[in-house]
């Protein structure tokens, strides 16, 4: 039989999914298994964007513009104008996903054997993202202990070697929440304008900041405005993870000239999708007071809760809809897999991303977990309580 390709074999499996098959056997038992592994919101779609692709009338679904329809990114430039964040139509290319868009980054911005520097724990994907590329991830670790603050500048610096091109941020953070403030990004944009590197930024989660927090977009810093890619998708925006659209976005014109390549390659993003996204644009704010105060309550559930627990640790996130805790045992990893297998409290268990797949340093995570408050308060409080009793039953809780 022909090997398969190194890229291939390199492909790092996904964390948040690799439990699939126990969950799936959990729930063939009977089991009614609490999903807090991934980032699939319970939150309706708005209206406006399930409208948009009921009321269109095409007769013909033709390929579109390859950068995407030029009055959605007409649209999204009107969107960021709302947000402070001042680009054009020509500095956007509408693609299939987030995932795409840092894909497409990567290529038009690095060299295979390039590295980028990246702040972990991060998005497991990245490590995927990177594989395709032919790039490598450079991790600078953060910290539970201080809520995963941005390193030091220092060790951005101690990292950077005659191959690094750029670097990557999530802002505010997947698996952390985490909202990096400005002062803290203004000092990351000093090494970068210093080395002349990329800043990658996934700000996918803008809109779902706490406790009277403000977002600071990458675009608005000065003095690097041809160093910056912004990521962007409408999945969590909008609660549309299954319409696969997101965008690549700078204002370096030669950058955006390179990313038409891979994006003519693929011909173009898909259309109902597309409709959907445009017709989202209309979502009135009141969708997303309502969603941020439904996230918020959420939040203080799960986080306070998970503190109450014996020996569980869990720092309050400013953003996203994600939280890291840190756990009584000495492997997540097999403490998430007998939750699924072995595990249930009046019927229930619950579902984890152990979060060893989200540092890029071995060896790292070992005792912590990302989770996922995406569910109805009710999920989310026998959650808690399943957590709870399984650590008291776990024969390798370390407490």
């Amino acid at each position: 039989m022909p090997e398969l390709s190194l890229k291939a074999i390199s492909m790092p499996s996904s964390p948040i999914r690799k439990l699939v098959p126990f969950s799936e056997e959990a729930k063939r038992q009977g089991k009614h298994v609490i999903h807090l592994n991934i980032g699939q919101p319970d939150i309706e779609t708005p209206q406006v964007a399930i409208d948009a692709v009921k009321n269109s009338d095409l007769k013909v679904l033709e390929y579109s513009h390859s950068a995407g329809f030029e009055s959605y990114r007409k649209g999204l430039a009107e969107y960021y104008s709302k947000n402070d964040i001042q680009i054009t139509s020509d500095e956007v290319i509408v693609t299939t996903g987030g995932s795409e868009a840092l894909l497409f980054g990567f290529s038009v911005g690095l060299n295979p054997g390039d590295e980028v520097i990246i702040p972990e724990p991060f998005y497991a994907n990245y490590n995927g993202f990177a594989a395709a590329a032919g790039i490598n991830i450079v991790p600078v670790t953060s910290s539970i202990k201080d809520g995963f603050a941005l390193p030091s500048i220092e060790e951005f610096e101690n990292k950077i070697t005659a191959k690094t091109k750029a670097i990557l941020i999530c802002n505010p953070g997947n698996p952390t929440g985490y909202l990096y403030a400005q002062e803290e990004l203004e000092k990351l944009s000093e090494i970068v304008k210093k080395h002349d590197l990329f800043l990658f930024a996934d700000e996918v989660y803008r809109e779902f900041c706490y406790d009277g927090a403000k977002p600071f977009s990458v675009m608005n810093l000065k003095g690097i405005e041809n160093n910056v890619v912004l990521i962007d998708s409408v999945s969590k925006r909008y609660s549309m993870c299954g319409a696969r659209i997101g965008a690549l976005i700078s204002r370096n014109a030669e950058f955006i000239a390179g990313a038409m390549k891979f994006a003519q390659t693929r011909l173009s993003p898909p259309t109902y999708a597309q409709i959907a996204a445009e017709g989202a644009l209309k979502t009135p704010q009141k969708y997303f007071d309502d969603v941020t105060i439904e996230y918020v309550a959420r939040r203080d559930i799960m986080v306070d809760g998970l503190n109450k627990i014996k020996g569980v640790y869990c720092p309050k996130p400013k953003g996203a809809f994600y939280a890291v805790a840190s756990f009584p045992v000495e492997d997540t990893e097999h403490f998430c897999q007998w939750l699924l297998e072995d595990f249930s409290y009046e019927g229930n268990t619950v579902m984890m991303a152990p979060l060893s797949g989200f540092y890029a340093t071995p060896g790292l995570g070992k005792n912590e977990a990302r989770i996922a408050y995406v569910l109805e308060k009710k999920e989310l409080e026998m959650a808690l309580v399943c957590l709870e009793k399984a650590l008291e039953k776990y024969p390798h809780t370390t407490y």
